[in-house]
């Protein structure tokens, strides 16, 4: 597998491990981490050689309140990180955007999968998507990261998030996006409380309805802290326990910040599994 090709998500064992990088000086769990080329390659080169199976760049953080960021400002974090890992390493890139323009480079730059956390409803995003021949993972968000935590009244949160991921697939094949290049995000965390968080989990077979791998990012998330009272640099086990639950229910990759951790738990759980 090279870099700026996608494999077939669907595959038999386990989930894909997609690694969190993130060019950004205020995500929520790594910000200012990896704000240089150089540190975001070796950090990406760690995540690969503790058993990650792809890098997912991002320059723009969607943490609860997070600031929006300016186009040229995400550009210049993440399309010289996107060049500099398609140059070094031999694995599949992916770029977490929803800017159009940030898109087309990023993947002009070597990724083959654009991770929209806004399900490509921003002007321009779903042409851009179209055009870039890139894989897309559309996400359940309402609101946006300033506001989404006030948006959370649902009746059924499972179906309500399979209904708007279902509209935006058939949205997005209309529009030419051919559905062997889409996976859905089911936005753990975005305008979710504690309990519809792990609603979703716990029902996550549900989605399988929709005929597309599921992308799963709990990761350190706030759901693992109430779940376990650890802060965020205290829950890799709680994170890897609600990957490893993910992939029993049907998740195609899962991303995360604790590579090593998580390919543990899979590689116990894949020993269990009939052959």
């Amino acid at each position: 597998m090279t870099a700026g090709r996608c494999p077939e998500w669907r595959r038999a064992g386990r989930p894909w491990v997609m690694g969190i990088l993130n060019a950004t000086p205020d995500s929520f769990s790594d910000g200012g981490r990896f704000n240089s080329v150089e540190r975001a390659v070796d950090a990406a080169a760690a995540m690969l050689d503790a058993g990650a199976d792809l890098i997912d760049v991002g320059g723009e953080s969607t943490r609860p309140g997070a600031t929006p960021v300016s186009q040229q400002e995400e550009l210049d974090r993440v399309v010289p990180v996107i060049e500099a890992l398609a140059e070094r390493f031999d694995c599949p890139l992916s770029v977490d955007t929803s800017a159009p323009a940030v898109m087309s480079q990023a993947v002009d730059a070597g990724a083959c999968l654009i991770n929209d956390v806004r399900a490509l409803t921003r002007p321009g995003a779903v042409e851009a998507a179209v055009a870039s021949g890139a894989s897309v993972c559309v996400m359940h968000m309402r609101g946006e990261p300033g506001d989404m935590a006030e948006r959370t009244g649902y009746q059924d949160v499972v179906a309500e998030v399979i209904d708007f991921l279902a509209e935006r697939l058939r949205s997005l094949e209309a529009a030419g996006l051919p559905l062997d290049r889409t996976l859905v995000d089911p936005g753990f965390g975005f305008a979710k409380t504690f309990e519809q968080n792990f609603a979703l989990l716990r029902r996550l077979e549900e989605f399988s309805c929709l005929d597309a791998p599921v992308l799963v990012g709990m990761s350190r998330k706030r759901m693992i802290g109430e779940a376990t009272g650890q802060p965020v640099d205290r829950r890799a086990t709680g994170s890897a326990a609600a990957a490893l639950l993910a992939a029993e229910r049907g998740a195609a990759v899962l991303r995360v910040h604790d590579v090593e951790a998580t390919r543990d738990a899979l590689a116990v759980w894949s020993a269990t599994c009939p052959a």
